[in-house]
């Protein structure tokens, strides 16, 4: 259900303005994104799992309010982050 160390550091330097650069927004977005996708995956088959979900919630929670924040700093920005990670507004 987490992403591994490798998955997490490729997903810091697509997203990332270096290779250290873990706390901007941006990084932060795309990698709450790829841990949203997998737990969706992971209720395609467990349906039940309850205590997952509420993770889940939380997880899409703070990633709106990252994305909130990118939106009230940057609207272009905010726009590229909707289109390069898919996110439905």
């Amino acid at each position: 259900m987490s992403i591994t160390a490798e998955r997490k550091a490729e997903v810091i330097k697509t997203n990332g303005n270096k290779a250290t650069d873990t706390g901007s927004p941006e990084v932060q977005i795309a990698i709450l994104t790829e841990r949203i996708t997998n737990l969706t995956a992971h209720f395609k088959t467990h349906v039940k799992d309850n205590h997952s979900r509420r993770g889940l919630l939380k997880l899409v929670s703070t990633r709106r309010s990252l994305l909130d924040y990118i939106k009230r700093k940057d609207e272009p920005r905010y726009k590229a982050m909707l289109e390069k990670h898919n996110i439905r507004r």
